[in-house]
């Protein structure tokens, strides 16, 4: 009996938190593009790359992000919009044009590395965004700019 009522009080208690959790919702923004200042832009890429980095980066690297349904739920929502956030700050295929062109080369092999490496797309994004991963030939593409 004990046990059943402890139980009983713990699955109120996360029922209640996660409910409140609710009303703690991140900013999902986009922020108005200016495509002349994109990387396909600015960095005038083959049409293909544009086109990769686009469905496997532009989420999290671009101000083009897709907010699919789930991340209006807590806490996965605040997961999200980190991941999102925090992948804008360190490479924004939208804002190209803020980087000088020494900074554009390193941001490329950076982007080589990390596909190569198998980090990006990481690894929990790619479930939920099926063909997000990328081919050896798309690596290869990717690292020949």
């Amino acid at each position: 009996r004990r046990m059943r009522r402890t139980v009983k009080v713990a699955t109120t208690g996360l029922v209640v938190a996660l409910a409140a959790a609710q009303f703690i919702r991140p900013e999902r923004t986009n922020p108005p593009v200016d495509p002349r200042g994109s990387f396909a832009a600015a960095a005038q890429p083959p049409q293909r790359v544009a086109a990769i980095l686009g469905r496997s980066c532009g989420d999290c690297h671009s101000h083009n992000t897709v907010w699919p349904w789930y991340s209006k739920v807590a806490p996965v929502s605040w997961l999200i919009a980190s991941d999102v956030n925090e992948g804008r700050a360190k490479l924004n295929l939208s804002r190209w044009d803020i980087y000088n062109p020494e900074m554009s080369k390193i941001r490329v092999k950076a982007m080589c590395k990390e596909a190569q490496s198998g980090e990006m797309p990481p690894w929990y994004y790619r479930p939920m965004h099926r063909g997000s991963g990328l081919s050896a030939e798309e690596v290869a593409a990717v690292c020949a700019l």
